[in-house]
Parts: C-alpha cells; structure tokens; sequence
C-alpha cells in the first residue's frame, strides 16, 4: 500500500502523533509509556519555552487511514549559534518495520533542512537535552526508563541503510547495590566533605529543596556546557522544568552538597523507578495512574539515576564520591537493590569514574547519528 506523509497541523493530528507509539509497543515488556500531557506539553508551542528559539515541524506516515510511522524536524537556532554547525534534528521517531516508511519520513525533514540551509541532519535529539535523545542500538530486552527512548532493532538498521551515520554515543549501566556501603567509598567521601569544608543540605520536604532549583539548573548549563550538543536552559526554561518536576522529588534521592558559604557545588537527581508503574499507567495519570506512581515512590527495589553535575572548580576533586556515598546509603535504607544510570557519553569518563565502587554491567547502548546533506 502507498505509503502518504501529513504534516501536523492541527490537535487531532497532534494527538495520532502522540498515541503511534502506545500502539505500536503495545504488547512490548521493555517500553515505558511517556505520559501523554508530558509528551503534549514539550510539543506544543504554545506550552514549550524551548519555543523561543526553536523551530519544529511535525510529520506523519499513512496506509490509508492507519497511521504507520511519525517523525519531528527541530531546529534548534540556540545550537547553530553556540556550536556553529548549521544541524537540523530529527526526534519523535517511530515507524512499523517497513524500510520505505523511514525513508519517505526523513525525506521531509531533509527537505527542510535543504530549505533552511543546513548542513547536516542528526538525531534522535530533542528540543534540549533534557528530552529524550539517542535511539536505542544495544539492549532492545532491558527494561527502558523514563528519560530514555525505547525502539525495536530493526530502526537502526533502516536509518543506516538511508545513509545515516554514528555521531556520538551514550551508554547505560545497571548498578547492583552492595550489602552495605563499600569502606573505600565512606573512606574516601569522608577525606573530600573534611579537606574541602564541605557540607549536605539536610531536607525532609521538597519545599526545602525549591530554593535550590534554580541554582541546580545554573549548574545543570555550567557543567554539562561542553557535552554533545547542549545549550543553556533560559530562565523561562528553569521555571518551567521546576513547576514539572519538583512536586515528585523524593529529598532523600536528591543530595545537594554546599560549600561553607552555602553555595551549591554538586547534586544528583535519582528517584525510584516509574518504568513499572507508568506500563501500568500506560500513559495517563487518571484514573489510577497516579496510584501506580506514588506506589512506586513508596514502595521499590530499582532506582533512576536522572542528573549529576559538580561545578568545575570541584571537578576532579572526589565530591563524585560524596554524592555516591549519600546515595548508596540512602538507597540501602529504602530498600534498593539495583539502579540505573541512565544514558551518559561514551567519552565521558568523569561520570563513568561514579560507579567504580560498584558491581556494574552496561547493558543498554544509545546513538545519535548524522548526516550529511547537499542542496
């Protein structure tokens, strides 16, 4: 059957954009549902504050009247001016196992890199870096996250076979907890926090940890400012990911170190896993899905571990251990067994260094691939 490209343009497309993935992973183990508000909400422009200097368009795939595949063309003008490459993303990616539905896909979003004068077409990649990026190439029988995408095999051979090619990849690792804190770690976490006059934030509410925000997503663009692809987050940005995120903070996953004079210098976000509890949500808070979550906040075995950053003046210094030490034990008190890591860069040995008092395996693999274009 011919296959037919749409581009979105009103909220009933918009809403078949959002659903073709609940379909298509529907009697899939390893797919974790996005919340579909969440999904909604970082694609409209009139709710995504990444808006103001991005530029988006959406396209799905027909036969006849089924929807078979969807993709997103971001262009992203904060990233063009900071890391001069004249790249056009690609995002949102999903197609059933038919190589032309990929191929007339990126078509359109080639074209509109031609017309917008870029150079290059990479992804998966979202709007910032905290959206989903990098399409799974190893894993594909590993339970996903909710930060990560999750694809079938055959998606990376069908965009390779258009002429795509790896650019960057980002790798995962299960973490297996230890009975008790390992000794070298406290050793070594206890010599940093005394030699460096450092301190924890002690808080018992989320309420405790907002004043914070603000300076976790200062250090958020200072730290992560060289990784792949990464553009400050605008204090339009912050307030929003603030009102999204802080009301789930569990404080005892959130270390917040601070210097004698109250500065922030390091944190880590981790939370218990929702991968369990969003398939049984299966993408809506209503009418129990928010049941399945806060159960899964009380009540866990598997942790996420979401961000970590340490101001560049600490780099290097120990403080990865400090933060480990404070999650190894609050982990062990609720009763975690395990925990994820999340994707990080292939080259990015500083936070590879966190788990080398662990039991690690790394078993999931992520890429972004890119290609080049000529008018």
């Amino acid at each position: 059957m011919q296959i037919e490209i749409k581009e979105v343009t009103n909220n009933k497309q918009l809403k078949a954009f959002i659903d073709l993935p609940y379909r298509l992973y529907k009697s899939n183990s390893c797919f974790v549902p996005p919340l579909r508000f969440d999904e909604s909400a970082t694609l409209r422009r009139d709710k995504n504050p990444a808006f103001d200097y991005c530029e988006a368009r959406y396209w799905l795939a027909y036969k006849g009247d089924r929807v078979v595949g969807r993709i997103a063309a971001i262009l992203n003008n904060a990233f063009i001016e900071k890391w001069q490459n004249k790249y056009m993303r690609f995002g949102w990616i999903d197609f059933e196992e038919d190589p032309e539905i990929p191929e007339a896909l990126m078509k359109m979003v080639e074209n509109w890199a031609k017309e917008k004068g870029m150079t290059a077409v990479h992804g998966p990649m979202g709007f910032t870096d905290l959206d989903h990026e990098g399409m799974l190439v190893e894993g594909f029988d590993q339970l996903g996250t909710l930060a990560t995408i999750y694809n079938y095999p055959y998606y990376p051979k069908m965009i390779e076979a258009l002429g795509f090619q790896k650019d960057v990849d980002w790798l995962e690792y299960k973490i297996k907890l230890p009975d008790t804190v390992p000794e070298k770690l406290e050793k070594v976490a206890g010599i940093v926090e005394k030699r460096y006059d450092l301190h924890f934030v002690r808080a018992k509410k989320a309420k405790q940890i907002l004043p914070y925000a603000k300076a976790i997503f200062e250090l958020i663009n200072s730290a992560y400012s060289d990784l792949y692809g990464v553009v400050p987050l605008t204090d339009k940005q912050i307030q929003n990911y603030t009102k999204q995120y802080f009301s789930f903070i569990r404080t005892d996953f959130v270390p917040l170190v601070v210097d004698n004079t109250g500065k922030l210098i390091a944190f880590g976000v981790s939370m218990p896993s929702l991968s369990l509890a969003l398939q049984k949500a299966k993408g809506s808070l209503l009418p129990f899905g928010v049941l399945h979550i806060l159960k899964a906040l009380k009540k866990n075995d598997l942790a996420d571990l979401y961000l970590v950053a340490v101001d560049k003046a600490y780099q290097g210094k120990g403080v990865n251990a400090m933060l480990m030490h404070e999650l190894c034990k609050s982990f062990l008190r609720n009763g975690i067994k395990y925990a994820e890591s999340n994707p990080e860069l292939e080259l990015n040995k500083q936070v590879q260094a966190f788990w080398q008092y662990f039991d690690v395996v790394q078993h999931k693999r992520r890429r972004c691939y890119i290609k080049q274009i000529t008018k």
